[in-house]
């Protein structure tokens, strides 16, 4: 089984490239999409959706994610091995999948070795269709990763800096997703339930579900994904908050 996630769009034929390519490999593998709608290079945005798919995904799943505004250059391309597979650029995509996958190995994928193995020449710019979906192929057919490239220490690998950070009583809080309906995610997992939460000076209830306030009110709720999330009743944070992903915000827990 093999996921796909990446900031391909659906316009053109990149996608169709990249299944074509792991097909040609392993013509049963089972593709399942997850999204390549991921905002255009937005490798916090990935990170985060990797992380909710391996949680829900069966042992020596393939997770293939492609965010790489790199491509090209000399960022490595990664194999992580653990309870399942993440194919990723080394640019910090794999941060918070790593968490759920109990990583016991690392490999820098060897394009020599994997333009021997496709038969042509890998493209410098398009290293999901050459690299990462044929390296996903050959895994998912029961190929030791060892055999497509080196082995290096899971400690070499790129992490984003998502360490919820504490200052004055407050906590800085960065976006970490937002949703198609303005659900703002921030960095915050494990934390006491307060009665509010204050956001850039707008003290907000914390409740359970969008329904508790009106429609078009602020609240603050654990949401799915275990982190911190603030949403409007029928309407949108991101637009209320004026914020982004990446955005950092002043967050106070009252209790």
């Amino acid at each position: 089984m093999i996921t796909l996630t990446t900031d391909f769009g659906t316009k053109g034929p990149y996608v169709g490239e990249m299944k074509g390519a792991i097909l040609s490999i392993n013509p049963k593998a089972m593709l399942i999409d997850i999204t390549h709608s991921i905002t255009r290079h937005s490798v916090l945005e990935g990170s985060f959706v990797m992380e909710q798919v391996v949680k829900y995904y069966p042992k020596d799943t393939v997770h293939i994610g492609v965010i790489d505004p790199g491509v090209g250059t000399e960022r490595k391309a990664l194999i992580i091995e653990g309870d399942q597979f993440l194919v990723v650029p080394d640019n910090g995509l794999a941060t918070l999948p790593l968490k759920h996958i109990n990583p016991t190995a690392a490999y820098e994928i060897d394009i020599k070795k994997m333009e021997a193995i496709i038969g042509r020449k890998i493209s410098s710019t398009f290293h999901g269709r050459d690299v990462f979906g044929p390296a996903g192929a050959l895994l998912d057919l029961g190929y030791e990763p060892s055999r497509l490239g080196k082995e290096i220490s899971l400690d070499e690998i790129i992490k984003l800096d998502l360490k919820p950070k504490q200052k004055d009583g407050k906590w800085i809080l960065k976006v970490i997703y937002i949703d198609d309906f303005g659900n703002v995610i921030l960095n915050l997992e494990d934390y006491e339930r307060p009665k509010y939460v204050e956001v850039e000076g707008l003290k907000i209830p914390y409740l359970d579900t969008y329904g508790q306030v009106k429609k078009g009110e602020l609240l603050a709720l654990p949401g799915s994904h275990d982190y911190l999330e603030i949403a409007v009743n029928q309407g949108s944070a991101a637009e209320v908050l004026g914020v982004k992903v990446g955005d950092e915000l002043e967050v106070r827990l009252w209790r």
